[in-house]
C-alpha cells in the first residue's frame, strides 16, 4: 500500500515567515507583559459612524463592577477581571480564559470624553465614544 502524494504546493518562505509573526504577535500581545502579570486581550469590534465611534467587546460571565474603563486624550483602555469558579470536582479542561485581562485602542479623531457611555449585557461590553464637535466632518458652503 502506498501513501498518497500530496499535490504540487509551492513552497513560501514569506507566508511561513508572516504566519510565525502573527503567531509570536498573539502570543506577546496575550501573556508577556512588563510588570510580570499574566494579561490577555478580550476580542472587540469598533465600529465608526458620522458622529460616534461603538466599542463592542466580549467578556462572558464578568461583572460590571470588575471591569474599568479609562480616557486618556484618545487613547481607550478596558482592564478588568475574570475570576475563577469555585468548583466542586476536578477540572479536566480549561478553555475559557480567566484572570486579568487588558485592551486598548487609539481612536484616530478627536473625541468627547465627557460623554461616553457604557453599559454591559449578556456577556458584550458596549462602549459608545462620540467624537469631538471638533472632530466631526462638516459640509461648507462656498459663498459669493
Amino acid at each position: 500500500m502506498s501513501l498518497p502524494v500530496p499535490s504540487r504546493v509551492r513552497w513560501d518562505p514569506f507566508r511561513e515567515l508572516d504566519e510565525l509573526y502573527d503567531r509570536m504577535n498573539h502570543l506577546w500581545e496575550n501573556n508577556v507583559t512588563t510588570d510580570g502579570v499574566e494579561r490577555w486581550v478580550p476580542a472587540a469590534d469598533i465600529v465608526e459612524s458620522d458622529d460616534s465611534y461603538l466599542i463592542e467587546m466580549d467578556l462572558p460571565g464578568v461583572d460590571q463592577d470588575d471591569v474599568d474603563i479609562e480616557i486618556n486624550g484618545r487613547e481607550l483602555t478596558v482592564s478588568g477581571e475574570v475570576k475563577e469558579k469555585e468548583r466542586a470536582g476536578i477540572l479536566r479542561r480549561r478553555t475559557r480564559k480567566v484572570g486579568e485581562f487588558s485592551y486598548s485602542v487609539t481612536l484616530p479623531m478627536e473625541i468627547d470624553a465627557d460623554a461616553v457611555t457604557a453599559h454591559l449585557d449578556n456577556g458584550v461590553l458596549s462602549i459608545t465614544v462620540p467624537k469631538s464637535q471638533r472632530a466631526k466632518s462638516r459640509r461648507v458652503a462656498i459663498g459669493s
